[in-house]
């Protein structure tokens, strides 16, 4: 993982996002999965009970927390994967944007990050139906000086953005022509608006209000959360989990019992509401993932 800067008022909030993130380098390693055994993957994980996820301490989807893994698309996978057969959930924390490279590696069984279901993406990965729908937030500094709102506020106002490397966000800057900052994590993108290095982060309305209530002192602000728009055209996101090419009987069984859960809302928000999670963020049932694989929102 990166190293944070721990000096001025950033390091602060720095050590209690750490508790809440990127900790899970501790459970890390040059950690690799069987893809070599005879049968599917499925039969393998449920002969050996574990399913190892690969995440990337992004609150409240999959992070750290007093040594455990937890978050809203790791108690949707406990739920489902105990459903298949398979007990145990852990977990490899990576980088955002080495997520889909470290599953094709085989370094996990499946991605574990609410990851936006994208038609590059899709040609690398399978998907499962939409887990989640996304908004977007910006964090700024206390008050909101540049008064942002939107991509757009952005684009028009030349300040220094900083958006997190392959998140969804990073392509919004990219087609709105703005030179945004790349960073590697939440923890670093708050970092860079706390320290004055970055005047506005970009990232989900939900994980950036997590972060913010998480670190009630930080002098920073979440905007009310919007639908970007692309050349007029919004950018209704969706996330899921991620699995490789090959794992389409693994995919077809996670959304068999994934459509138990993302069809009643009771149940639900009885896994994902503890996480700050709504009636909002359930998955749009007319939002497929073939729909968003080819590019169609």
């Amino acid at each position: 993982m990166t190293n944070r800067s721990t000096t001025g008022t950033a390091g602060k909030f720095t050590a209690v996002i750490a508790g809440l993130g990127l900790i899970g380098a501790a459970i890390t390693g040059c950690t690799s999965v069987d893809t070599d055994t005879e049968g599917s993957t499925l039969e393998r994980l449920q002969q050996e009970g574990t399913v190892t996820v690969g995440f990337a301490g992004e609150a409240p989807y999959s992070f750290m927390q007093d040594g455990e893994l937890t978050g809203a698309t790791v108690a949707l996978h406990r739920e489902i994967f105990k459903n298949l057969g398979i007990d145990n959930v852990e977990g490899v924390a990576t980088d955002f944007g080495a997520l889909i490279p470290g599953l094709q590696a085989g370094r996990f069984d499946v991605v574990s990050a609410g990851m936006s279901i994208l038609p590059q993406r899709c040609e690398q990965a399978l998907f499962s139906e939409p887990e989640f729908n996304y908004t977007t937030a910006l964090m700024v500094p206390q008050g909101n000086p540049e008064q942002l709102a939107d991509m757009q506020s952005i684009a028009e106002s030349g300040v220094r953005m900083a958006v997190m490397t392959g998140a969804i966000e990073a392509d919004y800057a990219s087609a709105l022509g703005i030179d945004a900052m790349q960073v590697a994590s939440p923890q670093d993108g708050m970092d860079a608006v706390v320290n004055g290095r970055a005047d506005v982060f970009a990232l989900t309305g939900i994980s950036l209000n997590w972060m913010k209530q998480n670190n009630e002192g930080a002098p920073v602000d979440v905007t009310e959360s919007f639908v970007a728009e692309i050349d007029g055209v919004p950018q209704v996101g969706a996330g899921g989990t991620v699995f490789r090419k090959e794992d389409t009987e693994l995919r077809d069984a996670y959304n068999d019992e994934l459509a138990k859960i993302t069809s009643d809302p009771q149940k639900y928000l009885s896994i994902v509401g503890d996480f700050g999670f709504t009636e909002a963020e359930m998955p749009d049932p007319g939002l497929t993932t073939e729909m968003l694989c080819e590019g169609v929102s």
